[in-house]
């Protein structure tokens, strides 16, 4: 597991909404049983995003926003495949913690 790595959504009753789980928890606490997690969800479950916060991404043919309000930890084994790394768009991800945390 490595941080901005993006995997499927394994909840039946959530997966349409959110097909994507984005990791941001550091690999330093690679060995937690836990991952620090952002949703990314479709256009349609958002609403309208807020640039800074929900910062837009284009996954298996899917437009998805990181709803950065629900990041959430979650067990390593509820976790899907992986499907790609967003490590490419660090700032992006990292300035929509910061927005949220510290808002700026």
């Amino acid at each position: 597991m490595a941080q901005f790595d993006v995997y499927g959504n394994t909840n039946a009753e959530t997966e349409d909404h959110i097909p994507y789980l984005l990791d941001v928890q550091a690999d330093l606490l690679d060995s937690l049983s836990t991952r620090v997690v952002v949703p990314l969800i479709s256009h349609a479950a958002l609403g309208k995003p807020i640039i800074h916060l929900n910062p837009r991404f284009d996954i298996e043919d899917n437009t998805v926003f990181m709803s950065t309000a629900e990041l959430a930890g979650v067990p390593v084994r509820i976790l899907g495949l992986k499907i790609m790394s967003l490590k490419d768009r660090r700032d992006v991800i990292l300035a929509a913690l910061d927005f949220l945390l510290a808002g700026f």
